[in-house]
């Protein structure tokens, strides 16, 4: 009964914002403009929330890194929304069919809002993952339903107080809840559905929206690996590694989940992984830089992998700078851990990790590499460190991924000019940007045929009585 009423009461909503939007028709460059406007406003006045709400829902979330990944890197999405918009919803001329081309006919693509857009954010990075893609969903002129994580309740509930302040709800309107409320939000009948988080829920988004046929755009995540070449400069490769894996504490989709590195290098690398996190995090229990789990479920389950890779004969190297006791702490945190002699029945290397624990694993030829990361699902997002060109490109040519950064990690989600998603398990569909902005239109093909005086001169031959000669005529044209 409950979830009947959770869905009558979010169905009513959709059902305002699909009336809205037949009586107004798509929303003019302005109407966009200025809701990309109230987003970016929204979020500078209200940072210092947001940034507190987080550190709240994390119990310890650096406030300068969620500054950074929560709030800052949206606005150059919607700052590149705003100054784009007018090139991207402009007609996009493409060719005609000869010889109706050479009589006057025209085609082009028409790029329409799809209407009310459902988004179900995750809550490693609520506000960047729901505020980011909606930058291209309003460019695009559609309406939106916004469901935020649980696990992040104060994040969410500011959220959707600021909003509902900012939007009508005919024009964005957010549902807090749990698992029930997600589910019922999943069956309703949107014109497109955005999930960004875990694959197994996202197979049950999917199936949910497949009931009524709902297009999906999944940004999920996987196992995304790091190859280090021989000519990487080892002591730049572990800096950056370890910053992008202790960044949230490793609770990034596109979190480096395991390294590979020539067995020559390996040491060398942990060393200056160990140096790296010793520089960021002199001490880590009750440093506010260094972010906790999320809850005592995640702890538990990540603690679990690091067990589970010990009881099969892995070494584990908990890298702890000040010698701190984790056993009792006031947050959930767990020091970076590298896992070493590593076999393929070990959960850590076949769940993906989201937290601060990272397999090391050796290599003699980068083919063994390549074997390994193509064993395993098409991650979300791919990393090599060298400057060896050739290397390179056979890592390229020979794996798929949503996307790769070179000789960084997590590097390629941040340029606003490339397109983000997943391939196979890590996601389908993509956003930023332009593609972000065709994602959530409907590309409505338009053909524009011959004047009306030229009408027996271009059909004449072929429409019936057919005449001699009509094959040949055919043959001349469909080329």
């Amino acid at each position: 009964k409950i979830m009947n009423s959770t869905f009558e009461n979010m169905n009513d909503v959709l059902n305002l914002q699909k009336k809205k939007f037949i009586k107004d028709g798509p929303p003019s460059i302005e109407l966009r403009v200025d809701r990309l406007n109230r987003l970016k406003a929204m979020l500078v006045e209200n940072r210092y929330g947001l940034t507190e709400a987080l550190s709240s829902d994390f119990g310890s979330r650096s406030k300068n890194a969620s500054l950074l990944s929560d709030v800052y890197t949206v606005l150059p999405e919607i700052t590149n929304a705003i100054t784009n918009i007018k090139k991207w919803t402009k007609d996009e001329k493409r060719s005609s069919n000869k010889p109706f081309s050479l009589f006057g006919a025209k085609s082009y693509i028409r790029y329409e809002p799809l209407g009310t857009i459902g988004m179900i954010s995750p809550w490693n990075f609520p506000v960047n993952l729901a505020f980011g893609p909606l930058a291209s969903i309003f460019a695009a002129g559609n309406q939106v339903m916004h469901k935020p994580s649980e696990l992040t309740p104060a994040t969410a509930a500011l959220m959707k107080e600021l909003c509902d302040k900012a939007y009508d709800q005919d024009e964005f309107a957010t549902f807090l809840g749990g698992p029930e409320t997600g589910e019922a939000f999943s069956k309703l009948n949107f014109d497109h559905l955005l999930y960004t988080g875990s694959g197994n829920v996202g197979k049950h988004v999917m199936n949910a929206a497949a009931q009524n046929l709902v297009p999906v755009t999944l940004e999920l995540g996987g196992k995304s690996p790091v190859v280090v070449g021989n000519s990487a400069d080892i002591k730049a490769s572990a800096k950056r590694v370890m910053f992008g894996k202790t960044m949230n504490a490793g609770q990034i989709c596109l979190a480096p989940d395991y390294v590979m590195v020539h067995k020559d290098k390996k040491d060398e690398f942990i060393s200056e992984a160990e140096k790296a996190v010793a520089d960021y995090y002199p001490d880590i229990k009750n440093n506010d830089d260094y972010t906790s789990i999320i809850n005592e479920r995640h702890f538990n389950r990540l603690n679990g992998l690091i067990d589970d890779a010990r009881e099969k004969g892995a070494t584990i190297n908990q890298i702890n700078p000040a010698n701190e006791d984790f056993n009792q702490q006031e947050f959930y945190k767990i020091p970076p851990t590298i896992i070493t002699n590593t076999t393929e029945d070990m959960r850590v290397m076949n769940e993906e990790i989201f937290g601060p624990v990272l397999p090391v694993v050796e290599y003699t030829e980068v083919k063994e590499a390549l074997d390994t990361i193509n064993s395993k699902d098409r991650p979300l997002g791919l990393y090599y460190f060298g400057n060896d060109k050739n290397e390179q490109s056979n890592v390229l040519n020979n794996t798929s991924s949503g996307g790769v950064t070179i000789n960084n990690v997590v590097g390629h989600i941040q340029q606003q000019d490339l397109p983000f998603g997943g391939v196979g398990p890590s996601g389908m569909g993509r956003y930023h940007s332009q593609d972000g902005f065709k994602n959530f239109s409907n590309p409505r093909a338009v053909f524009k045929d011959v004047p009306f005086f030229m009408d027996n001169m271009a059909f004449g031959m072929i429409r019936p009585p057919y005449k001699e000669g009509f094959e040949n005529f055919i043959k001349k044209i469909l080329k």
